[in-house]
């Protein structure tokens, strides 16, 4: 079967949605990826620390291990997903091809897919979410390093 050049460029106008779908998971894997580096580096730390650290400082040392390996393994599952999108993406895009150059119906397949990378695409980001809130929570500053009264930071901060 030949195709014509409008039949052609109508596959590749098809094909753009789904490509900025696909650069926009790249754009999220970089984000994830240096994410993860940052923890990979503090959790070295960490571990550096804890052959050095007794007592409750030992404890801390150990409960902030523990809540990084979590962070990584929220992270790891993140990128999961957005690599599974970028795949079923690449899986859609071939589909769309191969519908124009062969002629079979395969709308059904690609809506399918574009469906299926949208929800890889929302589950990355909701563990995108999860981990930002857990590197807010690991960070939590406490009051007295603020040095903070509980109702004079109130009115100081009127005062500005």
């Amino acid at each position: 079967m030949s195709l014509d050049a409008s039949a052609i460029a109508q596959t590749i106008q098809l094909s753009v949605t789904p490509v900025f779908l696909l650069v926009a998971t790249g754009s999220l894997l970089n984000v994830l990826t240096g994410r993860l580096s940052r923890v990979v580096d503090r959790s070295r730390v960490l571990m550096d620390r804890w052959a050095e650290t007794e007592g409750a400082e030992h404890e801390k040392v150990v409960a902030e291990l523990r809540w990084a390996d979590r962070r990584m393994d929220v992270i790891n599952n993140s990128i999961g997903t957005a690599v599974a999108c970028g795949i079923v993406v690449c899986v859609l895009v071939a589909l769309l091809f191969t519908q124009a150059f062969t002629g079979l119906n395969l709308a059904v397949a690609a809506s399918w897919a574009f469906a299926l990378a949208m929800l890889l695409l929302l589950v990355s980001l909701i563990l995108f979410l999860v981990e930002v809130r857990m590197a807010i929570r690991a960070i939590h500053v406490p009051m007295e390093l603020m040095e903070v009264e509980e109702m004079g930071w109130q009115r100081r901060q009127r005062r500005r």
